[in-house]
């Protein structure tokens, strides 16, 4: 079952329910923003306090951070601009009484052109199920090559950021974006201060521990991720948040980031998968 509603402040999304689970996203920047296995509590984390209105960023979920992510693009929002587009829905397929796809696109107009001058067709396709599958395939579209960063920039729910650990990285070089410096990570990750790390040579399934579950996230066409936490200090000044909300997520980030960037010639494409157990 699928519905198209709209939040009290115009913010339209479509809200999908089956056997296995339900989900929420918006047309804007085709933001999912929720998603919950039946009888289980929320996967993702979504602020209390997020601008959910047209033309503000959502703060949680799975924000879409393309054709830029972090400063490699001077030119460009850190985050590209497609989070804050609005996409048009192409289809929904409910397969069965378990699974649900939603498919949407995005495609250049004069107005992104003013932004970024190629030509390209972004498809993002989710599959809600008893996983969560998220894929992002960029069409080159122009007669020119085109480089770009991206990011599904995903937001888990915790029940403590004290409570939780990573693993999977263990052994790969990652930039610390705080201070500029490289280091290579040593065992798991553990949060006790501000955490901004971007791993390059990621290869294999990511696990998020938590007291009382463990989610397993697999990457495809990505050998980059990201690790954040805003922690005391950076909460309060980060809009659409609480100051004490750092204690309730963390970001664990498939993506195509600094020395994983892309080069697409005309005509070609690159996919950039994402599913989450």
């Amino acid at each position: 079952m699928f519905e198209f509603k709209t939040n009290e402040n115009g913010l339209k999304y479509i809200e999908i329910k089956n056997d296995e689970a339900s989900a929420k996203i918006a047309i804007q920047g085709a933001h999912l923003f929720h998603f919950q296995g039946k009888g289980k509590v929320p996967i993702l984390w979504l602020s209390d306090t997020s601008f959910m209105e047209h033309g503000e960023h959502i703060r949680g979920g799975i924000p879409i951070c393309w054709p830029s992510f972090g400063l490699t693009n001077p030119e460009l929002p850190p985050h590209g601009f497609a989070r804050n587009s609005m996409w048009d829905l192409v289809n929904i397929i409910e397969e069965d009484a378990n699974t649900t796809i939603v498919i949407m696109d995005f495609k250049d107009s004069k107005k992104s052109r003013q932004e970024w001058e190629y030509k390209f067709h972004l498809t993002v396709t989710f599959t809600i199920s008893k996983e969560l599958k998220v894929e992002l395939k960029t069409l080159n579209k122009d007669q020119k090559a085109f480089k770009f960063t991206q990011a599904l920039h995903t937001y888990f729910s915790v029940s403590d950021i004290a409570n939780i650990s990573v693993n999977g990285l263990d052994d790969k070089p990652y930039l610390d974006a705080l201070t500029n410096e490289k280091h290579k990570q040593e065992g798991d990750i553990a949060f006790d201060k501000e955490i901004d790390y971007i791993y390059q040579e990621v290869q294999k399934d990511i696990t998020l521990k938590d007291k009382n579950r463990n989610i397993t996230i697999q990457s495809e066409g990505s050998s980059s991720a990201i690790v954040w936490n805003p922690w005391i200090e950076k909460s309060k000044k980060l809009s659409g948040m609480r100051d004490d909300a750092y204690q309730e997520f963390v970001c664990i980030e498939t993506a195509n980031a600094f020395e994983d960037y892309k080069i697409l010639d005309a005509g070609e494409s690159h996919t950039l998968g994402l599913t989450i157990k």
